[in-house]
């Protein structure tokens, strides 16, 4: 059975993702670690451990980094998620609590004690996982594959015209992370948006069940969000989309693409921006790029996705 974490910021569309990992019973989910991104740490644990409630399950929440890496202020997404990440409803109220060993010493121990069996799901700042790279580089060379919900793919960025939101959180975790020698999969948010979530699966999920009808409710600032924005009754869910491709790549995966990924950050301009140099780009001046470091996914089956995360519920 394949082991796996699951790194997040819980945020509305991290909750819909956790509920896939925690309802597959096809993966020994080993625990899910939380990090500041789009609300502040206490919050995304406290959001993980109700989703973990709602799901019936007994997995182990650990605690990680309240703070980016160098960068002495956080940023957030509450303008979207809500300012409790999850709707701002009042839906938060865990009964169980996080463990006490932090999420980085957490990682770091259950990949040294399964070496090249633990995939990552990275669905927010990378901070965590740079951590424990930096803290035990030789332990985190036996991780088996990192995907990571990251980047803005081949398109224009949501949290700055060049960054996507994960990155622009703490662009200097990336650099650790995409130098690592681990297999990576990187799930764009440009595919995320091209398969989101349709008015037909929100009411269908949403009547499937008491996790499912929690899950589009935590959604709801989002959804009003989209409503302003484009008119449209759709939910966008990067880090389902991104988590579905982890757990179902051979069934959905319609196109991909290996590059040399490389973050910027130490402009401000371009900070979070990662460029993904393709040696096939035949209009490219240069071509000597280090080895391919990463598979880009750049095409998916986004309707049998959306039916097998609701059929999960």
């Amino acid at each position: 059975m394949r082991k796996f974490i699951i790194d997040t910021d819980t945020g509305s569309d991290d909750a819909v993702a956790l509920a896939m990992g925690l309802m597959d019973e096809t993966i020994d989910l080993l625990g899910i670690t939380t990090v500041s991104g789009n609300c502040e740490l206490t919050q995304a644990t406290k959001n993980a451990l109700m989703v973990v409630q709602y799901s019936g399950k007994q997995v182990p929440v650990y605690k990680g980094c309240r703070l980016p890496l160098l960068r002495s202020e956080r940023v957030d997404a509450v303008s979207v998620h809500g300012i409790d990440g999850m709707g701002d409803l009042d839906l938060i109220h865990p009964e169980q609590t996080h463990e006490k060993q932090h999420a980085v010493d957490f990682i770091i121990e259950m990949v040294a004690q399964y070496p090249d069996e633990v995939e990552i799901a990275i669905i927010g700042p990378a901070t965590n996982i740079a951590l424990a790279i930096m803290k035990e580089p030789d332990i985190m060379k036996r991780v088996k594959h990192f995907y990571i919900m990251g980047t803005s793919g081949f398109a224009l960025g949501n949290a700055s015209t060049m960054a996507e939101f994960n990155v622009y959180a703490d662009a200097e975790s990336y650099v650790p992370l995409l130098r690592s020698n681990v297999p990576k999969t990187i799930i764009g948010f440009d595919i995320c948006l091209e398969n989101a979530f349709k008015a037909s699966d929100i009411k269908q999920l949403r009547k499937k069940s008491s996790l499912g009808k929690f899950l589009m409710d935590c959604n709801h600032t989002v959804l009003q969000y989209n409503l302003e924005r484009s008119g449209e009754e759709v939910l966008d869910l990067p880090d389902a989309v991104a988590l579905g491709v982890a757990l179902w790549e051979e069934e959905i995966v319609l196109e991909s693409k290996m590059v040399y990924a490389e973050c910027c950050y130490k402009d401000d301009n371009t900070y979070g921006l990662v460029i993904l140099n393709d040696p096939q780009d035949i209009l490219a001046v240069n071509h000597k790029y280090p080895a391919n470091n990463a598979e880009v996914i750049t095409k998916i089956n986004g309707d049998k996705l959306n039916k097998k995360i609701i059929a999960l519920m």
